[in-house]
């Protein structure tokens, strides 16, 4: 059975040019609009899908209220124009399944959606480096950087680059289905939910460099 995806976006533009990319994948399929955070609440618990795209700035709810009520019941992915870390933030303490920006293009949203549903959360490359601002000053005495592999500690540093799977590939000339298992066995090892995880890890095991 396709993805079942419903997109809450107040903006009808934005809903037809998802729609139209999600409803292109063979096992994604849109099955219902929303254009104010209420009606997106209403449909997510009347449709059941398996994710729900979710604007921040929509009437009534917010992206992130959205998120809150939601998360218990379905993955959502918070969507994005500006790339706010308080609201990243807030989404992922929501239980939100992915944060990316709007402008991170078609591939990335589809990626994300894929990604909710193999239970990994993805978020915009440009958010993973600006989310680090906090992270303490690098240096290798913080974190055993022999814990990976160093396959894995050359795509732990690429993540923390803010570089997609696909651009990790396309680094290291292989597939973005073998970057995926190392980025999950990456996540596992270090005890990490997702990417940020993942980069602040690399950062702090002087993997990486400001």
């Amino acid at each position: 059975m396709p993805t079942r995806i419903l997109i809450a976006d107040d903006q009808a533009d934005v809903r037809s040019g998802f729609r139209l990319v999600l409803d292109s994948q063979p096992d994604m399929s849109v099955v219902g609009e929303a254009a104010d955070g209420a009606a997106a609440v209403r449909l997510a618990r009347q449709l059941r899908p398996d994710v729900v795209l979710a604007d921040i700035r929509m009437p009534l709810l917010d992206g992130l209220e959205v998120t809150r009520q939601l998360s218990a019941e379905t993955r959502v992915i918070v969507v994005t124009t500006l790339g706010v870390e308080r609201d990243a933030r807030t989404a992922l303490q929501h239980g939100a399944c992915g944060f990316i920006l709007k402008r991170s293009g078609p591939t990335l949203l589809i990626e994300a959606v894929r990604s909710a549903m193999s239970g990994d959360t993805l978020i915009s490359p440009q958010l993973t480096v600006s989310l680090l601002k906090d992270v303490s000053t690098p240096t290798h005495l913080d974190e055993p950087a022999d814990l990976l592999t160093a396959r894995e500690r050359e795509i732990a540093a690429l993540v923390a680059r803010g570089l997609t799977n696909a651009e990790i590939a396309d680094e290291l000339f292989i597939t973005a289905g073998t970057v995926k298992t190392h980025v999950a066995n990456i996540q596992t090892k270090v005890g990490s939910r997702n990417r940020v995880g993942i980069a602040a890890w690399a950062w702090r095991a002087g993997l990486v460099r400001p």
